[in-house]
């Protein structure tokens, strides 16, 4: 990390939506961060650091909808107990659980152009410096076999814990990571393997979808050989925070937010709608 990463702010606002329940769904998120977008492009906020949780919650990516047998994977998921939501942005199937934690970083570009890089390195170093009471080497690098793998998927010892996104709108950049704190990650893997192989069937694709080998997939309680919960590394990132801001607030979504945030709910809700209905 260096004096001039944007992680260094006068002031970061929190919201933590992290311990809300199963009642919180994850076009709520959607949502929310496309509202908090809009606040930091806009000036209206410092930039804001936003966690949050989901229970039970297969989130697919737009090319995975055009999967050959889309109908029945989504079957499948719905058996298995999950709630099934398409993003608004970028990527590939994920599972979102009680043992993930999900954390945004809400930029403004108004004072200073933050290219795609940048973000991501922001977010490398800020979950490099949450872990760093465990004394272990993260790598940054594309982990093949993983699911909604990428150039920074973030991984210790050649298995994937995390992967980091990125949604831009209105002067605002949104740099999203989930981290898989417990449970099993080879599990999870192998629901999004069944997945696509009852979505593909071997019928050919127009794009490259990933062969998942459950066994590059862990959760930092596997890898580091310690129980450690999504509470318990909130805690941790919100001390990391503090070593990057001269001061950090609290606020609440303002009257003008809350506007804002129910037309953005309403808009992704309708959208998803007609996107499973196909």
């Amino acid at each position: 990390m260096t004096n001039d990463s944007i992680l260094f702010q006068p002031k970061w606002r929190v919201i933590d939506q992290s311990t809300l329940g199963p009642s919180f769904d994850a076009l709520q998120s959607f949502a929310m961060d496309d509202t908090l977008c809009n606040s930091a492009g806009s000036g209206d906020s410092p930039p804001i650091m936003r966690s949050w949780v989901h229970h039970n919650t297969i989130v697919l990516g737009i090319q995975d909808t055009r999967l050959p047998y889309f109908d029945e994977g989504v079957h499948y998921l719905k058996q298995q107990g999950y709630r099934v939501i398409v993003r608004n942005s970028g990527g590939l199937a994920v599972v979102l659980d009680a043992g993930v934690l999900n954390l945004s970083l809400v930029f403004a570009e108004k004072q200073q152009q933050i290219d795609i890089d940048t973000g991501y390195e922001a977010m490398v170093d800020f979950v490099e410096h949450i872990l760093a009471p465990y004394n272990i080497t993260i790598e940054d690098r594309e982990i093949v076999g993983s699911y909604c793998p990428g150039r920074y998927d973030l991984s210790i010892d050649g298995r994937k814990f995390a992967g980091i996104s990125q949604r831009r709108l209105r002067g605002g950049v949104a740099v999203q990571v989930y981290l898989c704190v417990d449970g099993s990650g080879s599990e999870r893997a192998k629901v999004i393997q069944e997945f696509y192989h009852r979505a593909v069937q071997g019928k050919p694709t127009k794009f490259t979808y990933p062969e998942i080998v459950p066994e590059t997939m862990a959760s930092l309680s596997e890898l580091i050989g310690e129980d450690l919960t999504a509470g318990d590394l909130m805690m941790q990132t919100l001390k990391t925070l503090k070593t990057y801001a001269d001061a950090m607030t609290t606020e609440h979504l303002s009257i003008s937010e809350l506007s804002l945030y129910d037309y953005n709910y309403q808009r992704v809700f309708t959208r998803n709608e007609k996107v499973l209905a196909k």
